[in-house]
């Protein structure tokens, strides 16, 4: 790939660069943590509508999106280019982020005309929040194998069953869900993608509390919801390609979208706060070779990203490539926040935020935080599989 930008790309990167200049919050930005499943109060939650709301107004959400459903029909140059000027603008999060980047380009992949008109533009405006209903108790990384059920009942399809770890359902407004329309049928078979309005009769959502002390994450229990049939995605019995489609956005998502390298700064500049002997950790060369050594591999993966815009560079969906950078990318993750505590000693046991916590007690969240991006989207076994299937082409296993 050539990666100089074209003219009409260093245009659209002074357009974003001085829009944020001119709009982006001063005083108050995303949170030190770093990570996105970081709930906050409900302050948090306010001040990133205000954001998203004025980044609509200003045409920067779903800017890839076509301009017939209010996307800019930006390049896949200029998405790269997007990705990197909000990086380093800090701004808070948008608030749709499931909705923005696995839903709507989903149902425009899949969806009736009728359906892109009636959905899109919510995502975009913020006015429709979305969540995932994927999980079951008894179906987490075989997905497959979930057992919530839709009847047909004359225009509507009946649902009954739950959903787990449905990250930002206590928000969402609307949730893509896959069913099991044929019992009968294999288990990769017979089931629907139906869209859910969330504050249906018979829909209840309950608060799931992590380690970290957060509770984005929820179970979703349905009890006989009933969902009109025009909300099916694709074909009835066919939902499992669509479902792909939406894991495969998810998947580069994940990894594709994370800066590693900002991450490895903060690091390097942790060693430098701690004292040691008289210095800081920093001047210890071997910490300087194992923060070298994650620089390495962040840029590895920031060049994998952009080897994988060939396939969209095609008009193609993500294909498993996604899967090595939502690996690699979660597993790095954990590693650097376990060398941070190795080198915080003590001070990681200290909270975030707490008196005395160093580098206000991020690296103490972000470890306990860790394990969660090596199961969202697919688990780490999961990735290996699917790289070792569909990239390598190794049998599968028994």
């Amino acid at each position: 790939m050539d990666f100089k930008f074209s003219a009409e790309d260093e245009a659209f990167r002074q357009e974003l660069r001085s829009w944020l200049h001119q709009n982006a919050p001063r005083n108050v930005q995303r949170d030190d943590t770093g990570d996105e499943f970081h709930e906050g109060g409900s302050d948090d939650w306010k001040r990133r509508v205000d954001w998203h709301k004025k980044m609509y107004e200003g045409r920067w959400v779903g800017i890839s999106w076509p301009k017939q459903y209010g996307g800019r029909g930006a390049s896949i140059t200029q998405q790269l280019i997007y990705q990197e000027e909000m990086a380093k603008a800090n701004t808070p999060m948008l608030v749709n982020g499931l909705g923005i980047m696995l839903v709507g380009p989903t149902i425009i992949h899949w969806g009736s005309e009728e359906q892109k008109k009636r959905y899109v533009p919510k995502i975009l405006s913020g006015e429709e929040i979305w969540c995932q209903g994927y999980s079951e108790p008894g179906s987490g990384s075989d997905v497959a194998s979930l057992q919530t059920r839709a009847d047909e009942e004359g225009d509507y399809f009946i649902i009954n069953g739950q959903k787990v770890w449905t990250s930002d359902a206590h928000h969402a407004d609307m949730c893509i869900l896959l069913t099991r329309t044929d019992p009968q049928a294999p288990k990769h078979k017979g089931i629907s993608y139906i869209l859910v309005d969330m504050h249906s009769p018979g829909v209840t959502v309950r608060p799931l509390v992590q380690i970290t002390g957060d509770a984005n994450f929820n179970e979703v229990f349905f009890e006989d919801v009933k969902v009109p049939k025009k909300n099916l995605i694709g074909e009835k019995n066919q939902g499992w390609q669509v479902a792909i489609t939406t894991l495969m956005f998810e998947r580069s998502g994940i990894g594709g979208g994370r800066d590693m390298m900002g991450a490895v700064r903060e690091l390097g500049d942790l060693a430098k706060m701690i004292r040691v002997n008289g210095g800081t950790a920093w001047d210890d060369a071997s910490v300087q070779q194992r923060i070298a050594g994650f620089a390495c591999e962040a840029l590895a993966l920031k060049y994998t990203g952009y080897r994988q815009l060939t396939r969209r560079l095609k008009g193609l969906p993500p294909g498993p490539e996604g899967s090595v950078l939502k690996l690699c990318t979660s597993e790095l993750n954990l590693r650097m926040n376990k060398f941070a505590m190795e080198l915080l000693g003590p001070f990681s046991q200290i909270e975030f935020h707490a008196p005395m916590a160093v580098d206000h007690g991020k690296w103490s969240y972000r470890m306990l935080a860790s394990r969660a991006l090596t199961i969202a989207g697919g688990t780490s076994e999961i990735q290996h599989n699917i790289i070792g299937e569909r990239v390598l082409g190794l049998p599968k296993g028994n």
